[in-house]
């Protein structure tokens, strides 16, 4: 009964987020929208520094890899962790090819959008990370692929943890142009 009650009750969330109007300006094709149980992240990828990582989240989205996905690191101060949708628990990647760096001069700063990787600069594959605060130690060593331009308040309501006890998971992710708005 507990799971039926909490199921209704993320339906409604997601009900009421997916009404929610684009922010001004945002191309609905290079935008995703992140649902979790506090709300929606409005992220505008930078295709215009990443377009071979912005593709591939796109891509991702459209497939659905990214729902339940957890958030499974998340380090309070730095950044929030996501997208293993393999194994849910920062090891895995997709069935695509990891990806060649595109590294750019845009700063780790409070809501940049950042492609997780191994210790290879060409290894990001689905994973990505949202920054809590500034990162500079990060700069032109990670691929900038987007920044969130709304619901930051939802990120920083996620439980903490490398991984948390109960982590807190995408709920849906896609891409804005094909969202029933």
């Amino acid at each position: 009964m507990t799971r039926i009650v909490a199921l209704v009750f993320v339906i409604m969330c997601a009900a009421q987020v997916s009404a929610q109007p684009l922010p001004a300006g945002l191309d609905p094709q290079n935008t995703l929208l992140l649902d979790t149980a506090y709300g929606r992240v409005v992220i505008k990828l930078r295709n215009d520094i990443a377009p071979l990582h912005a593709e591939r989240l796109k891509l991702l989205a459209r497939e659905h890899f990214y729902d339940n996905v957890p958030f499974h690191r998340v380090i309070d101060g730095f950044m929030a962790q996501t997208g293993d949708g393999q194994h849910g628990n920062g090891t895995g990647g997709s069935k695509y090819p990891d990806l060649k760096a595109e590294f750019s001069k845009v700063p780790f700063k409070r809501g940049i959008v950042g492609m997780a990787r191994t210790n290879n600069p060409n290894s990001a594959n689905s994973q990505f990370f949202i920054m809590f605060a500034d990162g500079s130690f990060l700069n032109g060593q990670y691929t900038v692929v987007g920044e969130v331009v709304q619901g930051m308040d939802a990120i920083d309501k996620l439980k903490r943890g490398e991984p948390p006890a109960t982590p807190d998971r995408i709920i849906h992710m896609q891409v804005a142009a094909d969202a029933k708005q």
